[in-house]
């Protein structure tokens, strides 16, 4: 008979909180492996692997100039897909990631190029919550293996306990973390003598171009191709600063762009408003900029006339911004007489702002409409679709990078054309590929093409490089066009087949 007095003995003590004397515990990677198929847009099936999960990256450590061993830094979030049964010494692998500085590589990933995609509608037709995510038919996968990489402090990669995230919120570190990582990867897997490609979008364009040189210099490890998706390579090309007339003209044709997809241009075709704002950028535009205060009155009035004809503001307005439309401001100013903004990393997408008295917006259209949808994509597949768990947040495009260190290019602007150009003339087999949308608030299409243009680089290198167009935004893939044909054009870049376009 039980003692109802009795209590059973109080289980032994213990410490709830850490002994600072005793080492956190070495990380270790904590990879998970699935098996899928899928059937691509010609009818094949494809099968394949996907890893997801968290790598260490460690770095030699020197004390009082004696090697101490390799110390874990960073644990780096990826996400592999990889075919199954291809040979690897044929089978290309493209290494893929978004910018911000701050994104996760979420956007390529369920927007473009992995074999999972985002259902949100686009522009004037956005689905409601929940949305939703379906097979992605038209995958690079099906001619490249594709490996996902989220930068520290973005998705769920994270410094190690005790280190100092801001040390990887900068340029240089930012790039040789992720190129380490590459690393890894390809030795691991044993792809050394696999076809490669970097991806990158917005400032994963700047990250990639970088890479393509440090990757050959660092590593000895030679890319194939670069992708850049809205690229920018050098930031005073999209940096309205005191002094710098060149985002200006640059703009001018984008703003054109948004002007007539949203009926400001009635009766003409893209391509001619598009033409019109090009020549005007190119020629009288910037000339009337240099001028300054020796611009005549006549010949002022005449060019905000212009400018105002091809953007779809008043020419009054144009002369009281001193000629110079800020890309916010035009934002906020181009439809104020309806009550709405556009957006600007999409300059299809409208939204409402509490008052129509702002100079800026105080948010971007484009980018509510299409966090949302992402955010719910991964969160939920990266768990049920990839078997991966992980209590923390994962951060789709997050501040905590901020501020972001540009120590290297201290008293100049942040430029990497001189890397992707010595990459190119190191390494005369890379090619590039550069997508643009018209729309892009963001990254204006006519600035990529100014740097292009000024790449330095020979002659017979110019026809490496490729440049494709879309009637989109930053985010291009959102409009359904858009997605397949830069599918096809890119399955066509890897595979240099441009009968698969």
């Amino acid at each position: 008979m039980s003692d109802p007095h009795h209590r059973p003995a109080a289980p032994p003590a213990t410490d709830a909180s850490p002994d600072p004397a005793r080492p956190a515990p070495e990380p270790v990677d904590d990879l998970v492996e699935t098996h899928h198929v899928i059937r691509t847009v010609g009818g094949a099936e494809l099968a394949y692997s996907a890893t997801a999960g968290r790598v260490v990256l460690r770095e030699e450590h020197l004390e009082n100039e004696a090697f101490s061993g390799h110390r874990p830094k960073a644990e780096m979030f990826l996400t592999a897909y990889t075919l199954d049964g291809a040979d690897p010494a044929t089978r290309p692998v493209t290494f893929a990631f978004n910018g911000g500085p701050g994104s996760s590589s979420v956007w390529l990933h369920l927007g473009l190029l992995g074999p999972r995609r985002v259902v949100m509608g686009d522009a004037n037709a956005l689905l409601p919550p929940p949305w939703g995510l379906t097979d992605n038919a038209e995958t690079l996968l099906a001619v490249s293996d594709l490996v996902f990489i989220d930068p520290v402090t973005t998705g769920f990669s994270r410094v190690v306990e005790g280190g100092k995230p801001a040390e990887y919120h900068g340029f240089q570190r930012d790039l040789e973390s992720v190129g380490e990582l590459i690393r890894l990867w390809t030795s691991r897997q044993g792809r050394w003598l696999s076809p490669k490609y970097l991806a990158g979008e917005s400032y994963g364009t700047t990250r990639a171009s970088a890479l393509a040189d440090h990757l050959q210099r660092r590593y000895g490890l030679f890319a194939n191709g670069v992708v850049l998706v809205s690229s920018v390579l050098d930031m005073g090309t999209i940096r309205f600063t005191e002094g710098n007339d060149l985002p200006a003209a640059l703009y001018l044709p984008t703003y054109a762009a948004i002007a007539h997809h949203h009926g400001l241009h009635p009766g003409r075709d893209l391509a001619g408003v598009l033409a019109e704002a090009e020549e005007l950028a190119e020629r009288d535009y910037p000339w009337a900029l240099a001028r300054g205060a020796r611009l005549g009155s006549a010949e002022r009035a005449g060019i905000a006339r212009r400018v105002a004809a091809v953007t779809g503001l008043s020419a009054d307005y144009v002369e009281r911004a001193g000629l110079r439309v800020e890309h916010h401001r035009f934002f906020r100013e181009l439809l104020r007489d309806r009550g709405q903004v556009v957006g600007r990393l999409d300059g299809r997408f409208v939204g409402w702002e509490a008052d129509d008295a702002g100079e800026t917006p105080t948010h971007d259209p484009s980018n509510v409409a299409i966090h949302g949808p992402y955010a719910a994509a991964f969160n939920h597949y990266v768990r049920q679709g990839l078997g991966y768990a992980n209590d923390l947040p994962y951060e789709i495009l997050t501040d905590r990078v901020q501020p972001w260190s540009y120590a290297e290019f201290e008293g100049r602007a942040v430029s990497v054309s001189s890397m992707l150009a010595q990459a190119m003339r190191h390494n005369p087999h890379l090619r590039v590929h550069v997508a643009c949308g018209y729309h892009d608030g963001a990254t204006p299409y006519f600035a990529a093409e100014h740097a292009f243009a000024h790449l330095d680089i020979p002659e017979q290198l110019r026809s490496q490089i490729e440049m494709r167009y879309y009637e989109a935004g930053h985010m291009m893939y959102v409009h359904e066009p858009s997605r397949r044909r830069q599918s096809a054009d890119l399955a066509a870049f890897v595979t240099g087949r441009p009968d698969l376009s």
